[in-house]
C-alpha cells in the first residue's frame, strides 16, 4: 500500500523548484506559490509528489539515481531514458499519467502528472466495486498486450524467475526443489505461447489508479518486451491471493475475483482454459516477488509454501 509523508517545502530560490515551474509553464499561475513535498512509500527509488499550494495541481518525480530497493547495480541515466521511451510508446495504447520532463542533472528525475484517485489496492481493502475495477484492469492489460505483439522469449521468462530466486538466497535444499520444479515447467509445452508482448511487469495493485471510472496504469520502469502475456495476469492473481490470505484470513476468498479477472481478459472459453493452465507458474513468481520485499518471516514461510504448491500444480 502506497503512503505519503510530508518531508519538505520548496521555496523560491530552489533550482529544482524553478525547473519545475519552467517545464510546467501556464499550468501554474502563481509563480510565487509554495511547493509542498510528499515522499511516497514504498518505492524502488526516491519518489516524491510536489503539490503547488493554491493551484490545485501536483506532479510526481522519480529519481533514478536514488535507489531505495533491492536493485542498486544499474545505470540510472540509461534506466531514466528507457522508462521515458517506454512511457512515450505505452501512452499511445493505454491511459497513463502524462509525462512532463526528464532531467539527468537532478539525480535523473522523471516528472509526470499526479493522478488523484483510488488504487486497486484500496478497492481490495474495502472490497467495494472490486469486480468492476478488475474488469477495467483486465481490459487495459489486454490492450497493452494485443498492441505490442512480438517474438516470445521463453528463455527470458525463466531467467527472470531464476533472478528472483537468486535474490531470495534460499537454503540449498529449498532452492534445489524450486530448480527441479522449474525444470519440469521448462520441459513441458504449457508455457509455449504463439507470441510475446510488452508487459507491465509490476502489475501490483498500487500501480493501478482510478480517477472516477477512468483507470491509469503507473510505473513502467520494469516493463519489458517478448514476455508471456499471462505474466501480468499471474502477478495480479498473486496479489489478490496474498491479500485475502494475509488480511482476510482466507486465500480462497480471492478465487471468485481471480476467475472474474481472467474471464474478462479472455476472448472465449478456449483461451480462458489455456490461461488457467499457465497461471500457476506466474502466480508462484508473483508470490516470490512479494517475499523479495522483505516481509515478516511467518508471512514469508507461508508464501514460499504457496509458491511451491503452485509450481507443483502443473497439469
Amino acid at each position: 500500500m502506497a503512503l505519503e509523508k510530508r518531508v519538505d517545502t520548496l521555496k523560491s530560490g530552489s533550482r529544482f523548484r524553478e525547473w519545475l515551474l519552467d517545464v510546467l509553464g501556464d499550468r501554474i499561475h502563481d509563480k510565487n506559490c509554495r511547493v509542498a513535498v510528499y515522499k511516497l512509500l514504498p518505492a524502488s527509488h526516491t519518489v516524491c509528489r510536489y503539490e503547488f499550494l493554491g493551484e490545485g495541481y501536483s506532479v510526481v518525480a522519480k529519481f533514478y539515481a536514488e535507489p531505495t530497493g533491492w536493485k542498486k547495480d544499474y545505470d540510472p541515466e540509461k534506466a531514466l531514458k528507457k522508462e521515458f521511451a517506454t512511457l512515450t510508446s505505452v501512452g499511445k495504447l493505454i491511459d497513463i499519467p502524462r509525462t512532463i520532463a526528464i532531467r539527468e542533472s537532478f539525480n535523473c528525475a522523471l516528472v509526470t502528472e499526479f493522478v488523484k484517485g483510488r488504487s486497486l489496492y484500496r478497492y481490495m481493502k474495502i472490497e467495494e466495486d472490486l469486480y468492476d475495477r478488475l474488469t477495467a484492469v483486465a481490459h487495459t492489460l489486454r490492450r497493452l498486450h494485443d498492441n505490442t505483439k512480438t517474438v516470445y522469449s521463453k528463455e527470458l521468462e525463466f531467467g527472470k524467475f531464476h533472478k528472483v530466486l537468486n535474490h531470495l538466497k534460499l537454503d540449498s535444499d529449498t532452492r534445489k526443489i524450486y530448480d527441479r520444479l522449474l525444470g519440469e515447467w521448462w520441459r513441458s509445452d504449457i508455457l509455449n505461447v504463439p507470441y510475446g508482448c510488452r508487459i507491465h511487469n509490476d502489475a501490483n495493485p498500487t500501480n493501478y489508479i482510478f480517477d472516477g471510472r477512468k483507470l491509469y496504469a503507473i510505473d513502467f520502469e520494469s516493463s519489458w518486451e517478448g514476455a508471456n502475456f499471462v505474466h501480468d495476469l499471474g502477478i495480479v492473481a498473486a496479489e489478490l491471493k496474498h491479500y485475502f490470505a494475509m488480511h482476510r484470513g482466507d486465500g480462497m476468498r480471492a478465487e471468485p475475483y481471480i476467475g472474474h479477472f481472467l474471464w474478462q481478459y479472455s476472448q472465449g472459453l478456449d483461451e480462458f482454459r489455456s490461461i488457467t493452465r499457465i497461471l500457476p507458474f506466474f502466480i508462484a513468481l508473483g508470490l516470490l516477488r512479494i517475499v523479495r520485499l522483505g516481509i515478516n518471516p511467518d508471512n514469508s514461510c507461508f508464501i514460499l509454501r504457496e509458491a511451491m504448491a503452485c509450481l507443483n500444480s502443473k497439469g
